[in-house]
Formats: structure tokens, sequence, C-alpha cells
């Protein structure tokens, strides 16, 4: 018991469905695990009257979760199901989008419909249908279009088709899309900075390098048009070995990435925290789910990262939430991170099936 406490004084408090859990947070936090269970949840959203949305992957079902941040146990409503990897979600005026491979999927003024087999309509079904790194993260910028992924449709190659590995703009009333920012193998996160609406994405590197190269990278666009690499260079200016010498390589002008993270952690999605609830050092932080790895002889990744930018400007990057990870096994997957109204962070875990709440309390729990 003695161990207990002290380990709840240095590092924080976490309660999983009513007991103690292996999760671990910086002092004068705690985590808890919300009172529902939604299989393979991926990405989140909340609509305005605080519902949660939650797509998935390989489940095919797209979740409403009315009073989800409530004591009590709230309902989960399956509101749409057998689509193809929906797990991209977005809320915009009151509208939910749901992006499902090649189609992005609109259901009107979602407040007023949570129900099973809920009536949507297709804004566009002419998005690039491969599903290898097919699944999307959907959100709307500042300048009100809706933001696509189209991940390479393979873990390296060079694609006839330009959409592959880029991110795209889309408008929302008739689905055409742009090109928004090319050579990003497979962004599962992105989020613009609440000062500067600079655009920050998450992008997974290739597998079959080894253990360490090339990282996972946390890029930056400041405008549309950049170039973060892919497919002939990885990290900082790392040569991919099929494409580093490629004779298009010379068209192109590359971005390097603001942060490189360790390989096969799968960073995916990622938030600014703009709320009222975590202490100043948080303001503008970048939270970042990490995934976890599958092809590395000792996993990395299993937790919830976050980035901060020191008084110099230099970034600094630093574990937040861990535990998901026990020597080599794993118990939980955290794939999005989501900022409430009153503060507290949200994380889905795709493996558990769970959602959990972050929130900062400025005191230390008592086991």
């Amino acid at each position: 018991m003695k161990n207990l406490i002290l380990l709840v004084l240095m590092f924080g408090t976490a309660a999983h469905a009513g007991t103690a859990n292996p999760l671990v947070v910086p002092p004068g936090f705690t985590v808890e695990t919300l009172n529902f269970t939604a299989p393979n949840a991926r990405q989140m959203a909340l609509t305005e009257n605080g519902t949660l949305i939650l797509g998935t992957r390989r489940a095919g079902n797209v979740y409403a979760v009315p009073n989800a941040l409530s004591d009590a146990e709230p309902q989960v409503i399956t509101l749409l199901s057998d689509l193809r990897l929906p797990s991209g979600v977005a809320v915009q005026n009151g509208d939910l989008y749901i992006g499902a491979v090649d189609r992005i999927l609109k259901v009107s003024e979602i407040d007023n419909r949570l129900q099973a087999d809920v009536p949507y309509s297709v804004i566009t079904d002419q998005l690039p249908g491969e599903s290898h790194h097919g699944w999307k993260y959907l959100k709307f910028g500042p300048d009100d279009a809706l933001y696509v992924p189209v991940g390479a449709p393979c873990n390296i190659c060079l694609s006839a088709d330009p959409r592959f590995a880029s991110l795209l703009k889309m408008d929302p009333a008739s689905g055409e899309t742009t090109i928004y920012a090319h050579g990003i193998r497979n962004t599962v996160g992105f989020d613009w900075h609440p000062e500067n609406d600079s655009l920050w994405i998450t992008d997974n590197g290739r597998d079959m390098m080894g253990d360490d190269i090339p990282p996972e990278e946390l890029n930056v666009a400041t405008q549309p048009g950049k170039h973060f690499g892919y497919p002939f260079l990885h990290g900082d200016g790392i040569p991919d070995p099929e494409f580093g010498d490629h004779k298009d390589r010379a068209k192109y002008s590359f971005t390097a990435p603001a942060l490189n993270i360790q390989a096969h952690s799968a960073a995916l999605g990622i938030t600014f925290y703009d709320g009222p609830q975590f202490p100043q050092d948080y303001k503008n932080a970048i939270f970042i789910a990490e995934h976890g790895s599958w092809n590395r002889t000792e996993k990395v990744g299993y937790k919830v990262s976050v980035v901060l930018k020191k008084a110099d400007g230099v970034l600094s990057y630093q574990p937040f939430v861990t535990g998901w990870l026990q020597g080599q096994d794993n118990w939980g997957r955290p794939n999005d991170v989501l900022v409430a109204p009153d503060g507290s962070l949200l994380i889905s875990d795709d493996q558990g099936g769970r959602v959990y709440r972050v929130r900062y309390t400025g005191a230390f729990a008592t086991p």
C-alpha cells in the first residue's frame, strides 16, 4: 500500500471502470475511464449539444453517445453500421460528416437525429478507393473547408494519382477537392495552431527500414503546396532505399519536419490545447495519440505525448499519459485526442473500445 500511495503522489491517478489501472499522468492530473464502451473507437467529435461521436475502422460503425461526459452510464447509439472503414468524423454547423475511404457522408442536424440507421447524404464518392492507408481523419479548418487525407496505397511507392500521399482540401457543399499538401505517407491526425492557423500534421513513416528509422514526423504547413518528402526522403533528409535517387525527386523542394518522433510509434490524432482547465504551461501544447508499433523488435508508442514550446522556441516532446504498454504487452492503443468544453482531454482507445478523460485538479488525489 505504501508503494501505491507513493506512485499516486508522484505521477497522478488513474481509474478504469471504477478500479485502479496502470495509467500514469503528471502530478496534479487524474485520468478516468468514461462509463461506456464503443468497440474500435477511433476519431472523436462533439456535437453542439455535447453528444460524443465516434468513428471506427474495422467495426464499420459510427457511434453517438449523448451525455458521454456525465457520471451516469450513457446510451451508445449505433448511428450507422456496415460502412467501409468509417474512421473519420467531424461536426460543422450542426451537421455530421463521416469519412469512409472513397466517400464523404453527411448527416444533417445530427443532434435531432440520434437514432440507429440515421439517414445520410453522400457529399462525394469519388475519392481513391484503396483501403491500404485509406481510412480517414476529418477536420474543418479555419477557412471552413473540410480537410481529408489520402494515404499512400502501399508501404512505399510513387503513385500516378497525385491525390495519394497527400492532404486534400474539400468544399463540403460540392465535394470538390484540391491538394493542400504533398508527400505525406499516412496522416491520421492534424490540427491548426490557435494563434497563427498554421497546420500541424502527424505522418507515419514507412516500414521495413529497421527499428529506429525512419522517424514518425510532426510537420507544419504554413501555406498550401508544401511537400514533406514521401516517398523520396524521410525525417531530416534520410533518402529512401528505393526512391531516394528517383528522377522525379528533382522536381520538388522538401519541407523538413518540425519534430521527429520514435520510428513505429504510430503518431495519430493530435489536438492543440486551447481549453480553460490545464496549467498555463499547456496553453497551445500539442497532444499526440501514439497508437503503438506492430513491426518493431521491442514495442514503442502506446501512449499520449505532449509537445510544448519553450521560451527559446524549441519544441519539447515528453510523455503525458503512459501505461497502456506493460513490458511487451499492450492492453490499449490510444487513437485520438480531443479537448472537451470544460478543458479536460478525451482519449479514444480502439483496442479496448474505451474513452478516457484527463482532468487537472491542481492537487494530489488520495488513493
